[in-house]
């Protein structure tokens, strides 16, 4: 199946996605009127100008090249729609982003603010913590060993100045950023903060290293570039916590709270024999819009670990681009998502295979309470150098009320008929009435059964973060969205 760009035309209304049928159990809560339909021509992000861009440079007293290269990809964002799959088009809803009065930080996040022996903020069994808050950086410290072996970890604005000529190799051009996508330029455009992580050729990392980016001051955008590379040989684990900056905050009846914009990307680049275990947890509070570009580009024999949760934000659009250019290289992602209220998560992934046997295998799953709704959509592609692919693209969603939705849609484009495998899979209702009726008959009460369905069809992602306290976390923070959904079971 062939998937063309163009820019998008008419929008139709939603496609209806599988609800719950007789003898299903679901659930529900009231009804609350639905907010109208806000196409992609809707999304006003009114900072996106060249103002705003020589701005940027100007404070930070960037050079010339830098400057062309922001300029360059604003025009190209600025051109670009937010959709350009045809496949997709019909699927994009802003209906709950309103970014028009959202401004972003200026001022370069470089400066590293810490206070004490830095080794006391490293957390137990990590060998790296650097903490984005806002536009500062409270803290960035590495293990003795990891600096010892020649591993970076630092702002990615504090590589300027430490090697110009490496960081212009790693960011001018968009480096591995996808030309197609809107969202990912105009971060190029406006970057302020990010971070800068490079593992030398050979070097094995025992304990992850722990990125916290906190987002979600009314009316701020946080605009950050993250940059990881992995020499040949190299391993390492990453764990990334999106978590809120502070609390929830509430105005006067009839008077809305202006939203936060987490806008940031990825980018990750595997040498030969290199290995990458990439965790990470979105928890922004339901004030939070967080658009997120993920893209990768593996040597041979590399292998790349996927494991992304996506539980908070208002709106959450995440784009996964993973290039399998080296022979024998191979990814495996895993996202999950548990959407509650009237929460919109929009998730894509591009898989190029390019090399000879290169194996990909991505599962995606979307648990939906209330009037939330998840899009998951995925196009693996293989091209004709690339013979002996392995490929599996499956992506499911589990309905818990009559009233939430979900669209799935994978798809294949196959250029080389020389393949091991490429399939795809997909499914989207409510919970088994089978797997509650086992439950229940082994005394099991109907409430817990469906808690165990719903925790156990989201633990793929759980179980594959590397750090047993993060993994605590994320199970904590499903079981509390769980408990706050108070669910009333309904028989259909």
């Amino acid at each position: 199946m062939t998937t063309p760009s163009a820019t998008p035309g008419p929008l139709a209304m939603l496609g209806s996605a599988a609800t719950p049928g007789p003898g299903a159990a679901a659930v529900t809560r009231a009804a609350a009127t639905k907010a109208p339909r806000r196409s992609p021509t809707d999304l006003t992000i009114t900072f996106a100008d060249e103002a705003t861009v020589r701005e940027r440079v100007a404070a930070a007293g960037e050079p010339d090249w830098l400057l062309a290269d922001r300029l360059a990809a604003l025009s190209r964002a600025v051109a670009l729609p937010v959709e350009t799959n045809r496949l997709y088009t019909l699927y994009v809803d802003l209906r709950n982003a309103d970014l028009a009065g959202v401004r972003p930080y200026v001022a370069s996040a470089a400066a590293v603010a810490r206070s004490g022996d830095a080794a006391s903020h490293l957390p137990d069994g990590a060998d790296g913590l650097i903490e984005l808050h806002e536009d500062a950086v409270p803290v960035c410290v590495l293990s003795d060993a990891a600096r010892t072996a020649g591993v970076r970890l630092e702002p990615l604005a504090a590589l300027a100045p430490r090697d110009a000529d490496c960081f212009r190799a790693v960011i001018e051009g968009g480096a591995i950023l996808p030309d197609d996508e809107k969202l990912a330029q105009l971060v190029r455009a406006l970057w302020t903060s990010g971070i800068h992580l490079d593992v030398p050729a050979g070097v094995v990392l025992d304990r992850p290293i722990v990125m916290r980016t906190s987002a979600g001051v009314p009316g701020r955008a946080v605009i950050s570039r993250t940059v990881i590379t992995l020499g040949a040989g190299a391993r390492a684990a990453i764990v990334e916590d999106l978590e809120p900056s502070g609390p929830q905050i509430g105005c006067a009846a009839g008077e809305p709270v202006p939203q936060a914009l987490h806008l940031a990307t990825t980018e990750v680049r595997l040498g030969a024999d290199a290995e990458l275990t990439f965790a990470s947890l979105q928890d922004f509070t339901t004030g939070t819009v967080a658009f997120q570009t993920r893209c990768s580009e593996l040597g041979d024999r590399a292998t790349l670990h996927w494991a992304l949760a996506q539980v908070g934000g208002r709106v959450a659009k995440s784009r996964v681009d993973n290039r399998l250019v080296g022979d024998g290289s191979s990814v495996e992602q895993v996202e999950i998502v548990f959407g509650s209220d009237d929460q919109l998560f929009d998730l894509t992934s591009y898989t190029r295979h390019i090399g000879r046997d290169t194996t990909g295998n991505l599962l995606s799953k979307a648990a939906m309470l209330d009037r939330s709704r998840a899009y998951i959509k995925g196009l693996t592609s293989i091209e004709k150098s690339a013979h002996g692919t392995d490929s599996f693209l499956g992506e499911f969603g589990m309905l818990l009320s009559k009233e939430s939705r979900s669209v799935t849609i994978p798809s294949l484009e196959i250029d080389q008929p020389d393949c091991r495998r490429a399939g795809h899979a997909s499914s989207v209702g409510p919970i088994d009435v089978n797997q509650l009726f086992y439950l229940e008959s082994r005394g099991i009460d109907p409430d817990a059964a469906r808690k165990f369905i719903v925790l156990g069809f989201l633990e793929p992602v759980v179980a594959r973060i590397p750090r047993e306290e993060e993994r605590e976390r994320l199970r904590s923070v499903l079981e509390e969205k769980w408990a706050a959904a108070n669910p009333a079971v309904v028989a259909a």
